[in-house]
């Protein structure tokens, strides 16, 4: 295995020139004008080719709430660890490479969710090559934090201490692990506490559900925010909301009984709203390894409505329902860690990948 060091400095980083051939983006991201690029959602990605043996990339925590973020690097084909950008002025993380490769791949992966806090791509000082995106089929995950990799990782900083975000890594979130296993493009749609048709912790009917902040790039109702534009056209949208909708709360806010007819209702306009931008999309549906007991046959049995709901339609493929095993989770906040992560990637991955080579 080569040796590969990450170095960390804080310093100014030229910015190279964007072209068309020299850099693929992956996820949420948002193109600016200056030939900067934010990764807004989980594990957003940008990649490009270099010869050599060192460069260095710029990226900047940018937010109206000023903190740090994390990335993930991958270099060729290997993850190199998470990384910490700091608020403020931008930050350069040199890297050196010593193999016998002539034409080396990096991937900047966001390591946290589109509410956390954005990174900005600055540029690089690699000499680029041209790079190409394979034909690969692809797969968009909507969910939560469980579908981001929210508080999986307390590698760095433990559960107990530090901020939510840092504990994030959604390169080992289930949807990205499983898609590197199966050879596929992945898309991240998931915001953490998000629910169909309530939040975790909230009844408010003004807050940002999934199906009000979806159309948005951003993931938020911002109006200022361009809207999504739905290049990606997926082969499969994997639908994974419900837990939040059927949690508690905190136990101090005022939190209604799980009301089975809005979810539902909210869940088939949903569906329907995802069809019209992606019209050729296979649509799962997922319970949650969260939700147990007498929750989840509430759970299945609303479900199965959603898919009952469009029995009748003839234009798109029939809505199919995928189970997770329960699990007691380990991470922090009660969330699954990567491990867990893993076994739920290898729960699904071998379904989805079947229902891949069928299409």
């Amino acid at each position: 295995m080569p040796l590969i060091i990450l170095l960390l400095m804080i310093s100014s980083v030229s910015i190279a020139q964007s072209k068309t051939n020299t850099f693929l983006y992956a996820g949420r991201v948002d193109k600016l004008q200056d030939d900067t690029v934010v990764l807004i959602g989980t594990a957003a990605s940008v990649s490009f080719n270099f010869t050599g043996n060192e460069c260095a990339v710029s990226l900047q925590s940018i937010d109206n709430w000023e903190h740090h973020n994390y990335v993930v690097f991958e270099l060729d084909g290997e993850n190199i660890g998470k990384y910490r950008v700091e608020k403020g002025a931008a930050q350069s993380f040199p890297i050196t490479v010593t193999s016998n490769k002539k034409v080396h791949t990096l991937t900047i992966y966001k390591g946290t969710e589109a509410t956390m806090g954005n990174v900005v791509f600055l540029g690089t000082t690699a000499k680029l090559t041209s790079i190409s995106s394979k034909k690969k089929k692809k797969i968009e995950f909507i969910g939560d934090s469980i579908t981001s990799g929210a508080a999986n990782d307390p590698s760095e900083i433990p559960c107990n201490e530090g901020e939510y975000f840092d504990h994030h890594n959604g390169f080992f979130a289930y949807g990205p692990i499983l898609s590197r296993d199966i050879e596929v493009d992945y898309l991240m749609s998931s915001v953490s506490g998000i629910g169909m048709y309530r939040n975790w912790n909230d009844e408010n009917p003004e807050l940002a559900i999934m199906p009000k902040v979806y159309e948005n790039l951003y993931l938020t109702l911002e109006a200022s925010k361009p809207k999504y534009d739905f290049t990606f056209q997926p082969d499969i949208i994997s639908i994974a909301l419900g837990t939040n909708d059927f949690s508690g709360g905190d136990g101090k806010k005022e939190r209604l009984p799980f009301n089975a007819e809005k979810y539902v209702s909210n869940y088939v306009n949903f569906i329907k709203m995802l069809y019209k931008h992606n019209p050729n999309a296979q649509i799962v549906i997922t319970n949650s390894p969260m939700v147990n007991g007498d929750r989840a046959v509430v759970f299945e049995d609303c479900l199965t409505k959603v898919k009952q709901a469009f029995e009748k339609d003839t234009t798109h493929k029939p809505i199919l329902i995928f189970k997770f095993k329960p699990m007691t989770p380990s991470g922090c906040g009660g969330h699954p860690n990567i491990s867990e992560h893993q076994v739920m990637a290898k729960e699904y991955g071998p379904f989805l990948k079947k229902l891949l080579n069928e299409k």
